[in-house]
C-alpha cells in the first residue's frame, strides 16, 4: 500500500478485517485484548474510518465486542457461533433451492461463472477471491428463490464476513472448495430436487463441524 495509490475504503476495511481475523485465529490477539483504533489505523497508514468499518463487521459476527466508554475487545473465538450460523444457513439455502429449482429460476450461466472463478482463484492460491466467488454462487441461489424474507434472513447472517473467517480459520484446500461447488452445481442443474436439496444442506453442515451430520449420523 502506498500514499500515491491508496486503496478504496471498502477494500481497505476488508484488508484490515481479514488481518485482524488472522491475528485472532492465530492467537496473536488474545481473548480480552483491547483493539485500539488509532494503533490499527497507524499500522495500515490510514484514518480510523476503515478501521471502524472492519471492527463493526467483526462485532456483527461476534469476534469482538464493544464496551461503552471502554473500547473494543477480542471475544473468545467464535467457533460456536460459526457452527450455529452454518446450521441456519443450510436451512435457508435448502428452502431457496426448493423454491428455485421447480420454478426454473436458477441462473445457470452465472453459477458456472462463479465455479470457474473459484477454480481460477484456487489455482493462484487467492483465498479472498475464492470466498468472494463462493458467496456470489450461494447468493445467486438465494436470489433465485424470489423470497424477500428468506433473502433478508440470509443476508443478516453476514455471509461474506463469516465465509472469510471460515476460510482463514479452517484453511481448507481451495481446489476442494471449488470441486464441492462444482458438484453442487451439477446437482442443481440435474433437476433432481431431492439430491440438490441434500447436497445444499450437507454442503453447509460440513462447515458446522458438529459431531453428527444433517441426518443425525455420527461423524
Amino acid at each position: 500500500m502506498t500514499e500515491t495509490q491508496p486503496l478504496p475504503r471498502l477494500t481497505l476495511s476488508r484488508q484490515i478485517r481479514d488481518g485482524l481475523v488472522r491475528r485472532i485465529v492465530s492467537g496473536e490477539l488474545e481473548p480480552g485484548e483491547r483493539l485500539v483504533e488509532t494503533r490499527i489505523a497507524e499500522s495500515y497508514g490510514t484514518s480510523q474510518a476503515p478501521v471502524r468499518e472492519a471492527l463493526r463487521e467483526l462485532e456483527a459476527i461476534g469476534m469482538v465486542e464493544t464496551r461503552p466508554r471502554r473500547g473494543t475487545f477480542v471475544r473468545h473465538f467464535i467457533q460456536q457461533t460459526l457452527r450455529e450460523s452454518y446450521v441456519v444457513r443450510a436451512a435457508l439455502e435448502e428452502a431457496a433451492t426448493r423454491l428455485a429449482l421447480p420454478a426454473g429460476t436458477l441462473p445457470a450461466d452465472a453459477l458456472r461463472a462463479d465455479v470457474a472463478a473459484m477454480r481460477e482463484a484456487a489455482g493462484r492460491g487467492d483465498v479472498g477471491a475464492v470466498g468472494t466467488a463462493s458467496v456470489s454462487f450461494h447468493r445467486h441461489i438465494v436470489d433465485a428463490g424470489h423470497n424477500e424474507l428468506l433473502k433478508h434472513a440470509w443476508e443478516a447472517l453476514q455471509i461474506e464476513a463469516r465465509t472469510s473467517v471460515t476460510l482463514l480459520a479452517v484453511e481448507p484446500d481451495l481446489g476442494d472448495v471449488a470441486d464441492e461447488h462444482a458438484e453442487l452445481l451439477d446437482a442443481l442443474l440435474s433437476s433432481d430436487l431431492a439430491k440438490a436439496c441434500q447436497l445444499t444442506r450437507d454442503h453447509q453442515w460440513h462447515y458446522a463441524d458438529l459431531p453428527h451430520d444433517a441426518h443425525g449420523r455420527a461423524r
